[in-house]
């Protein structure tokens, strides 16, 4: 295989939110994917808030959407960055998934092949963080 069908090693990462940090129980409602071969760092968000107040009946859905939509604005490709451009992906990912003790939390990092990231992208959000499907 050669040219745009061939396929490139990626990482990817679930954000996990974690509403009563001290319990410890976790909610996927991302994914993190960095594939340094096509400059691509993307996410995908998704809270499922009738599972957060099943972890958390006091939880603050909101604040909680927009600490996901914040990590989802810092993977996004951002033309205003400049001279930093394409070498502040691989930093950019490696500050998204380093360990933190906040209410949304990286899962450890994992590594696959893909054609497609931004489709790769896609297909974690539906296999590791949707509702799965009766």
């Amino acid at each position: 295989m050669s040219g745009h069908g061939s396929r490139n090693t990626f990482e990817y990462a679930v954000l996990r939110v974690v509403p009563r940090v001290e319990r410890g129980e976790a909610l996927n409602a991302g994914v993190l994917v960095y594939c340094r071969q096509r400059d691509y760092l993307g996410s995908r968000v998704h809270l499922d808030v009738d599972r957060l107040r099943a972890l958390d009946a006091t939880a603050d859905a909101e604040a909680i959407g927009r600490a996901l939509q914040a990590a989802a604005d810092v993977s996004a490709a951002d033309p205003g960055v400049g001279a930093a451009g394409r070498e502040a992906l691989g930093p950019r990912f490696r500050w998204l998934t380093a360990p933190r003790s906040t209410v949304v939390q990286p899962g450890p990092v994992h590594t696959g092949l893909t054609a497609d990231p931004d489709a790769e992208a896609d297909r974690l959000l539906r296999v590791l963080v949707l509702p799965v499907e009766a």
